[in-house]
């Protein structure tokens, strides 16, 4: 069950923890039932029952980053394993590939998967260098849309693409560029390409974009692995701190890194704040969808507060109902 936890200072929000013994729990997804999904470093998804009932589902080599629940109830999840693609997780707990190349280049690491409400994944490559020193200076991040008629190059150019979201209206699509440092809008054309990039915000020193998240209000929620840090942006562009859990010490050796192109994959995954266990996602569950739970690289539960705002309904919000009928070990 929720217990408190410290924190950070000038915080106004009463956090707890979430949840025991997760591994690796970078991205969550929030249900109608109460149930919680999150992803889960022995190569599949956890399953977070509000009574505190944990039941996990699917165990394979993948290193799950974002996961995208299914009409069907199952689960795409994107491996940020050397294997790279896009996988599936069935009800039933199976794993097997379900985008594996594109153009006929295989697939490198992919950082991010979701489904929206008409029925399009978008997938999120954050680079073309897989290596574990982050090609920081570089902007070969990329998305891909699927849909009835294939898959498809969405946009390119970008500056490691993380988390990317459909705006409720449905014209406009919001991504992170965690080295850019930079939240970006893009509108959504016909066809499904991403089209008239423009910057929405820019972030501080030793941030690094990677969750986003949208509210009922029209806000963007932006977390930022590293300095944990969580901001909001509202509809009039103004950056506003919600959290902010930066270790001084911490910023300052990712920052060092970052300017002498010496940033690794095993650094980043490491910085920890002085609360809060790298965040990295944020999703808005509860009844109300004011229950704001968040993901983290190195935490073992996750962590939630009630936020002033609602969040925006996300397509997948009924969809788990599908999975408890058709049985697996997540029931």
């Amino acid at each position: 069950m929720p217990s408190p936890i410290t924190p950070p200072a000038g915080s106004g929000f009463a956090l707890q923890s979430f949840g025991t013994g997760l591994e690796r729990p970078e991205c969550v997804l929030a249900t109608a039932s109460g149930r919680l999904y999150v992803s889960d470093r022995r190569g599949g998804v956890m399953a977070m029952d509000p009574d505190g009932a944990q039941r996990r589902s699917g165990e394979s080599a993948l290193v799950p980053n974002g996961i995208a629940l299914q009409p069907d109830g199952s689960f795409l999840i994107a491996n940020l394993g050397p294997d790279g693609g896009v996988w599936r997780l069935d009800a039933q707990g199976a794993v097997y590939p379900w985008l594996m190349e594109f153009e006929g280049q295989r697939l490198p690491r992919v950082n991010f998967v979701s489904t929206d409400g008409e029925g399009r994944t978008w997938v999120c490559v954050s680079a073309t260098e897989t290596d574990d020193h982050y090609p920081v200076h570089s902007a070969t991040g990329f998305v891909l849309v699927h849909d009835r008629q294939g898959t498809r190059l969405a946009a390119d150019g970008l500056r490691y693409t993380n988390e990317l979201r459909i705006s409720a209206c449905g014209r406009h699509a919001y991504v992170n560029e965690t080295f850019g440092r930079c939240t970006t809008r893009l509108r959504v054309a016909e066809d499904g390409a991403l089209v008239d990039r423009a910057t929405v915000v820019e972030f501080e020193a030793g941030d690094f974009p990677d969750g986003l998240t949208l509210d009922a209000e029209g806000g963007i929620w932006v977390v930022c692995v590293g300095s944990n840090r969580l901001y909001r942006i509202n509809p009039d562009g103004r950056r506003e701190t919600m959290i902010d859990d930066a270790d001084p010490v911490w910023v300052d050796r990712l920052e060092r890194a970052l300017q002498a192109g010496q940033l690794t994959r095993t650094l980043l995954s490491s910085a920890a704040g002085r609360t809060l266990r790298n965040i990295t996602s944020l999703a808005f569950g509860g009844p109300d969808l004011k229950t704001a739970y968040m993901g983290s690289l190195a935490g073992d539960t996750l962590v939630s507060f009630r936020s002033p705002v609602a969040g925006l309904r996300p397509a997948h919000w009924e969809w788990d109902a599908v999975w408890g009928q058709q049985g697996g070990q997540i029931v």
